[in-house]
């Protein structure tokens, strides 16, 4: 009887991470995101409009830090008009979450975006918490199609 009861609880508290256990398909959309993530914070500093084209998806919204919002349309060409710029893009955390048998991700983390040097060399750091979700499209690949991000103290 002892043991059966010694079983019993053993297999309650081991029950939930057979639960919450991620799919091999998740487990391998955690990789390829976080990957994606990292290259296309290169393609927004180099202005890859290609690799931008490609990682944005149609329906996007891109909630900047300051609570405007941007089509994907829109968010591309204001890299190009230089209204969104941006120097250099450090990681400080990342953290992506599969679901849907790996078709969905949710990514949040934390940047440190630094202008490029004005004329007198200077910069202008801002730190952002951020959230991204990312669809997998049958043809297309992942596809960010939201963006939030908010301002943090430095």
């Amino acid at each position: 009887m002892k043991k059966l009861l010694l079983l019993l609880v053993v297999g309650l508290l081991v029950l939930p991470a057979f639960t919450f256990a991620q799919t091999k398909k998740d487990q391998a959309a955690v990789k390829e995101v976080e990957a994606l993530e990292r290259q296309r914070f290169e393609a927004q500093v180099k202005k890859d409009y290609a690799v931008l084209e490609k990682v944005f998806g149609d329906d996007l919204v891109y909630t900047h830090s300051d609570g405007h919002q941007d089509t994907k349309t829109s968010y591309i060409q204001s890299i190009r008009d230089g209204k969104s710029q941006y120097g250099k893009i450090d990681i400080e955390a990342l953290n992506v979450r599969a679901y849907n048998d790996g078709n969905t991700a949710v990514v949040n983390g934390t940047i440190v975006i630094t202008s490029p040097p004005k004329p007198d060399g200077s910069t202008s750091p801002s730190r952002l918490k951020y959230v991204v979700v990312q669809i997998k499209d049958v043809k297309k690949g992942w596809q960010v199609v939201l963006w939030q991000s908010q301002k943090q103290a430095q």
